[in-house]
């Protein structure tokens, strides 16, 4: 006769008798591979929207999703491994964070596995997905435009000093929308009469030396070009330029933050959260290629009034007024 072991348990103070590996049976929770290009150190925010995301469809880690974290703290040549690491594990979704290079890192790892990515750049032109409105295959995500957003910037800058005809540029030439962003803040220079002096930081030993030379060549203003490292170097970034009394406009608010002047861009945390919100639908059984890339539609101008002051500048009224946070 064939035994079944059992075990006992109790509930609500009465004796239950369960079989042997009732345990096991148990559904496992689904997975989550969450890379990223940046460091966990300045991401809290980052993905705590994505847990919020994540929420809204009714997901929560430790309770029925887990979450695999994966970091490569600026240092891009990591993706492709780590994005390999998930893969291997294997999980159910990626959810490729932290600049388009995580996202082309986790697309090149696999063809089956959804991925829902978090870009600045073009991610039709970068090769992210075909189209934003039927991306296709296995990718997805949120396309953040930052860096199409710099001669915007730009032109912000530009209305604070109209004067200026030389303009200084921080930019990471190994990002794969920089060398883009360059060519189109050029472009809107020559429209403006400004000069644009392009300084290659893609390292954070390259940042002190960059605004030695950039000093050097005595610009009225910085503009600083979309990327994860660059943020994640906001601290030191923010205080060579106030150091060198350098007007700055940055892509993120995170800069005007930190003590940065202005910022022109979209939500970077309500980027994430959208990140979680895709994540959870495809958990629930949609396929990522039917869901289009999603942009955002409002864009927000933050200024310190309190640099402005140190600065020795005058915001005028008409850029103040335009202005959606005012840090006084």
């Amino acid at each position: 006769m064939k035994r079944l072991t059992r075990r006992t348990v109790l509930v609500g103070g009465t004796a239950f008798a369960l079989p042997h590996g009732a345990r096991a049976q148990q559904p496992a929770s689904p997975v989550i591979g969450f890379m990223s290009g940046r460091s966990p150190a300045e991401s809290a925010g980052a993905v705590a929207a994505f847990h919020r995301g994540l929420a809204e469809g009714g997901y929560i880690e430790g309770k029925n999703v887990a979450i695999e974290y994966r970091w490569a703290d600026g240092h891009y040549d990591r993706l492709p491994s780590l994005a390999a690491e998930l893969v291997g594990r294997p999980v159910a979704v990626l959810a490729a964070t932290g600049g388009s290079v995580s996202g082309l890192a986790a697309k090149a790892a696999t063809t089956t596995i959804p991925i829902v990515f978090s870009s600045g750049g073009d991610a039709v032109k970068l090769g992210l997905v075909p189209s934003l409105n039927r991306p296709g295959g296995n990718v997805t995500g949120v396309n953040l435009v930052f860096g199409a957003l710099g001669p915007k910037r730009l032109g912000l800058l530009h209305e604070l000093i109209p004067n200026a005809t030389n303009i200084a540029m921080l930019v990471n030439l190994d990002y794969p929308s920089g060398a883009a962003e360059v060519q189109d803040v050029q472009a809107a220079g020559r429209t403006l009469g400004m000069d644009i002096g392009v300084f290659n930081t893609p390292r954070e030993q390259d940042i002190e030396p960059a605004f030695v030379a950039l000093v050097g060549q005595k610009p009225a203003g910085l503009l600083v070009a979309d990327d994860p490292f660059l943020q994640a170097q906001r601290d030191r970034i923010v205080r060579l330029a106030a150091h060198h009394q350098l007007p700055a406009i940055y892509y993120v608010r995170d800069f005007v933050d930190v003590g940065g002047l202005m910022s022109y861009g979209p939500d970077i945390e309500d980027a994430y959260r959208l990140v979680g919100v895709y994540t959870a639908r495809i958990l629930k059984g949609e396929k990522p290629g039917d869901l289009p890339v999603l942009q955002p539609t409002k864009f927000d101008l933050v200024i310190n009034l309190k640099t402005a002051k140190i600065l020795g500048l005058e915001i005028p009224p008409t850029l103040l007024a335009r202005a959606d946070e005012v840090i006084e």
